[in-house]
Protein backbone atom coordinates (compact mmCIF):
# COMPACT_ATOMS: atom_id res chain seq x y z
CA UNK A 1 0.00 0.00 0.00
CA UNK A 2 1.30 3.46 -0.90
CA UNK A 3 1.49 5.90 2.00
CA UNK A 4 0.91 9.65 1.57
CA UNK A 5 4.63 10.30 2.10
CA UNK A 6 5.56 7.83 -0.61
CA UNK A 7 3.07 9.49 -2.94
CA UNK A 8 4.73 12.87 -2.39
CA UNK A 9 8.24 11.55 -3.02
CA UNK A 10 8.12 11.61 -6.87
CA UNK A 11 6.66 15.13 -6.89
CA UNK A 12 9.40 16.53 -4.68
CA UNK A 13 12.11 14.60 -6.52
CA UNK A 14 10.96 15.81 -9.93
CA UNK A 15 10.53 19.40 -8.79
CA UNK A 16 14.02 19.56 -7.28
CA UNK A 17 15.62 17.61 -10.12
CA UNK A 18 14.15 19.93 -12.73
CA UNK A 19 15.16 23.01 -10.75
CA UNK A 20 18.76 21.85 -10.26
CA UNK A 21 19.31 20.75 -13.86
CA UNK A 22 17.73 23.98 -15.11
CA UNK A 23 20.22 26.03 -13.10
CA UNK A 24 17.71 27.49 -10.65
CA UNK A 25 20.08 26.31 -7.94
CA UNK A 26 23.60 27.13 -9.18
CA UNK A 27 26.54 24.92 -8.18
CA UNK A 28 27.47 25.58 -4.58
CA UNK A 29 23.93 26.48 -3.54
CA UNK A 30 22.95 25.17 -0.12
CA UNK A 31 19.59 23.41 0.21
CA UNK A 32 18.34 23.08 3.77
CA UNK A 33 16.13 20.17 4.76
CA UNK A 34 13.79 22.19 6.97
CA UNK A 35 13.27 24.85 4.30
CA UNK A 36 12.55 22.24 1.62
CA UNK A 37 10.13 20.44 3.93
CA UNK A 38 8.27 23.69 4.52
CA UNK A 39 8.29 24.66 0.86
CA UNK A 40 6.87 21.34 -0.36
CA UNK A 41 4.72 20.78 2.73
CA UNK A 42 6.22 17.36 3.40
CA UNK A 43 8.09 15.76 6.26
CA UNK A 44 11.84 16.01 6.66
CA UNK A 45 11.94 12.23 6.13
CA UNK A 46 10.55 12.67 2.62
CA UNK A 47 13.10 15.39 1.90
CA UNK A 48 15.94 13.21 3.14
CA UNK A 49 14.76 10.35 0.90
CA UNK A 50 14.72 12.70 -2.08
CA UNK A 51 18.18 14.00 -1.25
CA UNK A 52 19.53 10.44 -1.13
CA UNK A 53 18.20 9.82 -4.64
CA UNK A 54 19.71 13.07 -5.91
CA UNK A 55 23.01 12.08 -4.32
CA UNK A 56 23.05 8.82 -6.33
CA UNK A 57 22.79 11.00 -9.44
CA UNK A 58 25.63 13.20 -8.13
CA UNK A 59 23.46 16.30 -8.39
CA UNK A 60 23.94 17.13 -4.72
CA UNK A 61 26.15 16.21 -1.80
CA UNK A 62 25.28 16.31 1.90
CA UNK A 63 27.86 17.94 4.13
CA UNK A 64 27.74 17.84 7.88
CA UNK A 65 27.03 21.23 9.51
CA UNK A 66 26.58 22.81 6.07
CA UNK A 67 23.59 21.25 4.36
CA UNK A 68 22.89 19.83 0.94
CA UNK A 69 25.26 21.31 -1.66
CA UNK A 70 24.38 21.47 -5.35
CA UNK A 71 27.28 19.99 -7.33
CA UNK A 72 28.74 21.37 -10.58
CA UNK A 73 27.54 19.91 -13.87
CA UNK A 74 30.77 18.00 -14.45
CA UNK A 75 30.00 15.91 -11.36
CA UNK A 76 26.49 14.90 -12.51
CA UNK A 77 25.75 11.38 -13.68
CA UNK A 78 24.80 12.57 -17.15
CA UNK A 79 24.00 9.00 -18.26
CA UNK A 80 21.24 8.62 -15.67
CA UNK A 81 17.93 8.42 -17.62
CA UNK A 82 16.16 10.64 -15.11
CA UNK A 83 18.85 13.31 -15.34
CA UNK A 84 18.60 13.16 -19.14
CA UNK A 85 14.82 13.54 -18.94
CA UNK A 86 15.07 16.55 -16.66
CA UNK A 87 17.68 18.25 -18.83
CA UNK A 88 15.61 17.66 -21.96
CA UNK A 89 12.68 19.35 -20.25
CA UNK A 90 14.67 22.54 -19.70
CA UNK A 91 16.07 25.41 -21.71
CA UNK A 92 19.28 23.46 -22.35
CA UNK A 93 17.35 20.96 -24.49
CA UNK A 94 18.97 21.78 -27.89
CA UNK A 95 22.51 21.35 -26.61
CA UNK A 96 21.59 18.25 -24.61
CA UNK A 97 19.88 16.61 -27.57
CA UNK A 98 22.82 17.34 -29.83
CA UNK A 99 25.31 16.02 -27.29
CA UNK A 100 23.37 12.78 -26.85
CA UNK A 101 22.83 12.35 -30.58
CA UNK A 102 26.56 12.74 -31.21
CA UNK A 103 27.09 10.01 -28.59
CA UNK A 104 24.66 7.80 -30.48
CA UNK A 105 26.44 8.48 -33.76
CA UNK A 106 29.70 7.28 -32.23
CA UNK A 107 28.30 4.14 -30.57
CA UNK A 108 25.40 2.76 -32.59
CA UNK A 109 27.13 2.17 -35.95
CA UNK A 110 29.80 0.09 -34.21
CA UNK A 111 27.10 -1.72 -32.22
CA UNK A 112 25.21 -2.53 -35.43
CA UNK A 113 28.35 -3.95 -37.01
CA UNK A 114 28.89 -6.15 -33.97
CA UNK A 115 25.22 -7.16 -33.99
CA UNK A 116 25.64 -8.49 -37.51
CA UNK A 117 28.31 -10.79 -36.13
CA UNK A 118 26.76 -11.70 -32.79
CA UNK A 119 22.96 -11.46 -32.99
CA UNK A 120 21.01 -14.60 -32.18
CA UNK A 121 18.26 -15.76 -34.57
CA UNK A 122 15.72 -14.50 -32.04
CA UNK A 123 17.33 -11.06 -32.00
CA UNK A 124 17.38 -10.98 -35.80
CA UNK A 125 13.67 -11.74 -35.85
CA UNK A 126 12.97 -9.11 -33.21
CA UNK A 127 14.95 -6.51 -35.15
CA UNK A 128 12.96 -7.25 -38.30
CA UNK A 129 9.65 -7.14 -36.42
CA UNK A 130 10.46 -3.77 -34.88
CA UNK A 131 11.61 -2.35 -38.23
CA UNK A 132 8.35 -3.48 -39.84
CA UNK A 133 6.47 -1.98 -36.91
CA UNK A 134 8.20 1.31 -37.66
CA UNK A 135 7.06 1.07 -41.27
CA UNK A 136 3.47 0.35 -40.21
CA UNK A 137 3.31 3.36 -37.86
CA UNK A 138 5.32 5.83 -39.95
CA UNK A 139 2.26 7.48 -41.49
CA UNK A 140 -0.82 9.15 -40.10
CA UNK A 141 0.77 10.99 -37.19
CA UNK A 142 1.33 7.85 -35.12
CA UNK A 143 4.48 9.17 -33.50
CA UNK A 144 3.83 7.59 -30.10
CA UNK A 145 3.28 4.16 -31.63
CA UNK A 146 6.29 4.66 -33.89
CA UNK A 147 8.38 5.61 -30.86
CA UNK A 148 7.67 2.25 -29.19
CA UNK A 149 9.07 0.36 -32.18
CA UNK A 150 11.95 2.80 -32.64
CA UNK A 151 13.11 2.44 -29.03
CA UNK A 152 12.78 -1.35 -29.17
CA UNK A 153 14.74 -1.50 -32.44
CA UNK A 154 17.71 0.40 -31.03
CA UNK A 155 17.66 -1.59 -27.80
CA UNK A 156 17.93 -4.81 -29.79
CA UNK A 157 20.87 -3.43 -31.80
CA UNK A 158 22.73 -2.49 -28.62
CA UNK A 159 21.91 -5.78 -26.88
CA UNK A 160 22.76 -7.88 -29.94
CA UNK A 161 26.18 -6.26 -30.18
CA UNK A 162 27.30 -8.64 -27.44
CA UNK A 163 29.03 -5.75 -25.67
CA UNK A 164 27.61 -5.19 -22.20
CA UNK A 165 28.78 -1.57 -22.15
CA UNK A 166 26.83 -0.80 -25.32
CA UNK A 167 23.81 -2.70 -23.99
CA UNK A 168 23.73 -0.51 -20.88
CA UNK A 169 23.20 2.53 -23.11
CA UNK A 170 19.75 1.28 -24.06
CA UNK A 171 18.02 3.52 -21.51
CA UNK A 172 20.07 6.52 -22.65
CA UNK A 173 19.06 6.01 -26.28
CA UNK A 174 15.46 5.48 -25.21
CA UNK A 175 15.44 8.86 -23.45
CA UNK A 176 16.96 10.58 -26.50
CA UNK A 177 14.36 9.11 -28.85
CA UNK A 178 11.55 9.86 -26.41
CA UNK A 179 12.72 13.43 -25.83
CA UNK A 180 13.05 14.02 -29.55
CA UNK A 181 9.45 12.92 -30.05
CA UNK A 182 7.82 14.48 -26.99
CA UNK A 183 9.52 17.83 -27.55
CA UNK A 184 8.46 17.86 -31.20
CA UNK A 185 11.86 17.80 -32.81
CA UNK A 186 10.55 15.33 -35.37
CA UNK A 187 8.07 16.34 -38.04
CA UNK A 188 4.47 15.08 -38.13
CA UNK A 189 5.67 11.80 -39.67
CA UNK A 190 9.13 10.21 -39.60
CA UNK A 191 11.43 10.69 -42.57
CA UNK A 192 10.63 7.85 -45.03
CA UNK A 193 14.32 7.50 -45.89
CA UNK A 194 15.17 6.96 -42.22
CA UNK A 195 12.44 4.33 -41.87
CA UNK A 196 13.81 2.48 -44.91
CA UNK A 197 17.31 2.60 -43.45
CA UNK A 198 16.09 0.83 -40.31
CA UNK A 199 14.61 -1.96 -42.42
CA UNK A 200 17.89 -2.24 -44.32
CA UNK A 201 19.88 -2.41 -41.06
CA UNK A 202 17.70 -5.32 -39.94
CA UNK A 203 18.39 -7.04 -43.27
CA UNK A 204 22.13 -6.45 -43.01
CA UNK A 205 22.22 -7.87 -39.47
CA UNK A 206 20.22 -10.91 -40.57
CA UNK A 207 22.60 -11.42 -43.50
CA UNK A 208 25.65 -11.08 -41.19
CA UNK A 209 26.93 -8.14 -43.24
CA UNK A 210 28.75 -6.15 -40.56
CA UNK A 211 30.18 -3.47 -42.84
CA UNK A 212 26.80 -2.69 -44.37
CA UNK A 213 25.02 -2.68 -40.99
CA UNK A 214 27.55 -0.19 -39.67
CA UNK A 215 27.37 2.00 -42.77
CA UNK A 216 23.56 2.12 -42.77
CA UNK A 217 23.39 2.91 -39.06
CA UNK A 218 25.87 5.73 -39.57
CA UNK A 219 23.47 7.16 -42.19
CA UNK A 220 20.68 7.02 -39.61
CA UNK A 221 22.89 8.90 -37.14
CA UNK A 222 23.73 11.60 -39.69
CA UNK A 223 20.03 12.05 -40.41
CA UNK A 224 19.25 12.34 -36.71
CA UNK A 225 21.80 15.12 -36.36
CA UNK A 226 20.30 16.96 -39.31
CA UNK A 227 16.87 16.77 -37.69
CA UNK A 228 18.24 18.80 -34.80
CA UNK A 229 18.86 21.73 -37.13
CA UNK A 230 15.22 22.71 -36.47
CA UNK A 231 16.42 23.71 -33.00
CA UNK A 232 18.81 26.44 -32.02
CA UNK A 233 22.41 25.17 -32.04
Amino acid sequence: MTTPAQGLHPHVLTSLGLAITAGEYPPGSVLRTDELAERFEVSRTVVREVVRVLETMHLVESRRRVGVIVLPTERWNVYDPQVIRWRLAGADRPRQLRSLTVLRSAIEPVAAGLAALNATPEQCRELTEQALGMVATSRGRQLEAYLVHDVAFHRVVLDASGNEMFARLGDVVAEVLTGRTRHQVMFEDPDPAAVTLHVQVAEAVRERNAARAEELTREIAVGALKELDVLAP
